[in-house]
């Protein structure tokens, strides 16, 4: 277990999947945390799995009164923060003839604008040393069907991270990107999806998946506190966790 005694930490989008095991480690190695969602669900669900040991708060980062109101509680509740995980983030999958302007808004609030200016209003609370991390997708780059806003979201979400790397360099603030690839979280990313599309959407990810599997939270959120707190000589740098789904590795026959 990882010793994150004294170390305070916000987790945007933390109720639940990546975010939720994010959290759960931290508080496990010491640190106070606090989480942030949207549905009041998932807000009881993780308070519950965490046990009352981390601070839990609604929070829609769509809507920049709620930014504010959430940089209040953050001050109020921690003070200065060691780490911020920018964690939150929906998908909707549409071929390009599909797209409607309320979905592609949808997307952009909350994954562009909303990460952004979030990070912005906290940025001023995180100590001297510390760090963000942006969880992004491999979609930022693959080209793939059916994600052309998701993808432009998150190509978005990766330029914004490297120049806040450089523009935080004098506060010794690294800034970095995990990018997971399929992942088995309870929303498999993507909104309202149902059970049967989820199993459906699974299948076709194992199957691209060099490594044949889907990862875990856990295997996020490892990379995710390796970026946060242990690569303490790396910025500007974007980690991807899928399996070599990204690398175009070639799988060999049986």
């Amino acid at each position: 277990m990882s010793n994150y005694k004294g170390k305070k930490a916000v987790i945007i989008g933390g109720t639940h999947g990546m975010g939720l095991a994010v959290a759960q480690a931290l508080i496990a190695g010491g640190a106070e945390v606090l989480i942030t969602g949207r549905s009041e669900k998932t807000l009881d669900d993780a308070r519950l799995a965490l046990g009352g040991n981390a601070h839990v708060v609604r929070s829609d980062i769509a809507n920049l009164s709620e930014i504010a109101r959430l940089g209040a509680e953050v001050t109020d509740k921690l003070g200065e923060i060691d780490f911020l995980h920018m964690n939150a983030g929906i998908s909707e999958l549409q071929p390009y003839d599909q797209v409607t302007e309320a979905s592609f808004d949808r997307q952009f609030s909350i994954n562009t604008k909303g990460a952004f200016f979030t990070t912005q209003r906290l940025i001023p609370l995180i100590k001297q040393g510390g760090s963000i991390v942006f969880t992004s997708s491999v979609a930022e780059d693959s080209g793939t069907p059916g994600m052309v806003v998701y993808s432009a979201t998150k190509a978005a979400l990766a330029a914004f991270s490297r120049v806040l790397a450089a523009e935080l360099l004098p506060r010794k603030i690294r800034v970095n990107v995990v990018s997971p690839g399929f992942i088995d979280t309870p929303t498999m990313g993507v909104a309202g999806a149902t059970a049967d599309e989820r199993a459906a959407f699974m299948e076709i990810g194992d199957a691209v998946t060099p490594m044949k599997r889907h990862g875990t939270p856990d295997e996020v959120a490892r990379t995710v506190l390796f970026l946060g707190f242990d690569a303490t000589f790396t910025t500007g740098e974007r980690i991807k966790v899928d399996g070599g789904l990204g690398q175009n590795l070639s799988v060999s026959p049986d």
